[in-house]
């Protein structure tokens, strides 16, 4: 990645969340037409993909100090 502070982590996590919002609602305008059925199935791979990004994102966030 590029710049690893927490603020760029932060805006990243923000931006791979809009997405993940935008690809949400077009999963949901294309579950009404079965013709769809493969696109909404790349759809919601990539949007699993996002969620996996965005969970290794915020654990980068945490700092690494002893319990």
């Amino acid at each position: 990645m590029e710049d690893l502070t927490p603020a760029s982590i932060s805006q990243r996590i923000a931006e791979l969340r809009l997405e993940h919002r935008a690809l949400d609602e077009r999963i949901c305008q294309l579950a009404s037409n079965p013709e769809d059925e493969l696109e909404a199935k790349r759809l919601k791979k990539r949007k699993l993909q996002l969620r996996d990004c965005i969970t290794k994102l915020e654990s980068m966030l945490i700092p690494n100090e002893p319990a």
